[in-house]
């Protein structure tokens, strides 16, 4: 468009320059207008006005004016600055669009032909008549190929922005999937890590309670002191050893037990499981079920563990008598399962490695509750993302594929 404009002014100037041996001599008066046209030019793409559809309407009959003016001062129909009439035609194109581009060829081809009225005997000689034709004709074809110029630019234009659009949602893709594949190398090698860790320690552990134990038998009745450590000894066993079989249940291979189920039933569970928490929890748990979601093949008890976990979750991070909501979804051939809580949130900056082992913002935290949640939805073939704002909430939510029994 401002190419266009630039053009089309220095075509006015240009005017100046061959006046001389493209017709009659320029009176000062004409010599005004055609720069008054060159000026129009110029200034109209500068002026917010011009560039609404009114604005646009008055800038045509403006130059429409000056141009017929130039005409009837240089020899009316003869006037060898006929063509000059292509500036606002092909600015009209250019803010109108095809209503413009009519409207503006009736008005151009009328406004030449209104010349034909100060001729004697009211036309041209026989012999100009098909130069006369040939001159209207400008008007609509300078018209048309502006306008095909145009939609030839617009659709570039449109598909250059749907291709940066593509491209853009193709580079997200990318970082979450290099995220994933980050996250499963780091899952693996720390899986790897815990394996070991854990087998050996469970070995002194047996010896450890066993000597607690042994310990208790043969300590004096008396022996108050001793018997109290003892008894510290084998819970802090107990608690340990409950720790190393966590590890293990994140570090070996899961083996699912696909089955048929009902996914509200899986949560109705889990819900259960978590409103007879010990200490109690003072929030309100809401159920949002979407009807006609069909049974998924999945290992039940698993899917219940991840829906306790992050329900729980949700639970203690949301202040006391607020509310947690779980809802369901179908997406196609995904099913998605949403854990909303009004709670403090999580920090963008560990947004990333919540899912991570042994990542934990609690106290008495392990770090593994997420990353175990993760493990399983990932051996089932689904997704989890989480969504958060700090002091507004968090949602998790768990994409699990819709399978059939073909699929199994």
């Amino acid at each position: 468009m401002k190419t266009l404009n630039f053009l089309l002014s220095l075509a006015c100037f240009l005017g100046l320059s061959t006046t001389r041996a493209a017709g009659p001599d320029l009176t000062k008066e004409s010599t005004t207008v055609l720069i008054g046209l060159g000026l129009m030019q110029v200034i109209e793409p500068k002026i917010p006005f011009f560039g609404s559809r009114a604005g646009a309407i008055i800038s045509f009959l403006i130059k429409l004016a000056l141009w017929y003016i130039l005409m009837g001062w240089t020899d009316g129909i003869g006037s060898p600055y006929y063509w000059l009439m292509l500036l606002p035609v092909m600015s009209a194109v250019t803010s109108l669009g095809l209503v413009g581009l009519v409207a503006a060829v009736v008005l151009a081809c009328g406004a030449y032909l209104s010349f034909l009225l100060y001729l004697p005997g009211g036309g041209p000689p026989f012999d100009d008549w098909p130069l006369l034709l040939l001159y209207l004709t400008t008007f609509p074809i300078a018209g048309f190929l502006t306008y095909e110029l145009l939609e030839a630019n617009r659709a570039a234009t449109l598909r250059a922005q749907i291709a940066a659009e593509q491209l853009a949602e193709a580079n997200r893709h990318l970082q979450e999937a290099e995220a994933q594949v980050r996250r499963t190398e780091r899952l693996a090698a720390l899986g790897q890590l815990s394996a070991g860790l854990a087998h050996e320690i469970r070995n002194p552990l047996s010896t450890i309670k066993g000597s607690a134990e042994m310990l208790l038998k043969n300590v004096d009745a008396n022996g108050a002191v001793a018997h109290e450590l003892a008894g510290f000894i084998s819970t802090e066993v107990d608690r340990t050893n409950a720790l190393v079989t966590r590890f293990l249940d994140f570090a070996r291979p899961l083996a699912l037990h696909l089955e048929k189920t009902e996914i509200t039933e899986v949560i109705d569970e889990a819900v259960a499981q978590v409103e007879k928490h010990t200490p109690p929890l003072d929030v309100s748990i809401y159920k949002n079920y979407s009807p006609d979601i069909p049974p998924l093949l999945l290992d039940r008890q698993l899917i219940e563990r991840v829906l306790y976990n992050l329900i729980l979750n949700a639970a203690q991070a949301s202040p006391a008598q607020s509310s947690v909501t779980v809802k369901t979804r179908q997406l196609g051939q995904t099913l998605e399962v949403s854990v909303i809580d009004r709670g403090t949130g999580i920090a963008p900056k560990d947004r990333e490695s919540i899912f991570n082992p042994f990542f934990t913002t609690k106290s008495s935290g392990v770090g593994l509750g997420l990353a175990i949640v993760s493990k399983i939805v990932d051996e089932h073939g689904g997704q989890i993302d989480v969504e958060s704002e700090p002091g507004a909430g968090s949602v998790f939510r768990v994409f699990l594929p819709v399978r059939d029994n073909g699929n199994q």
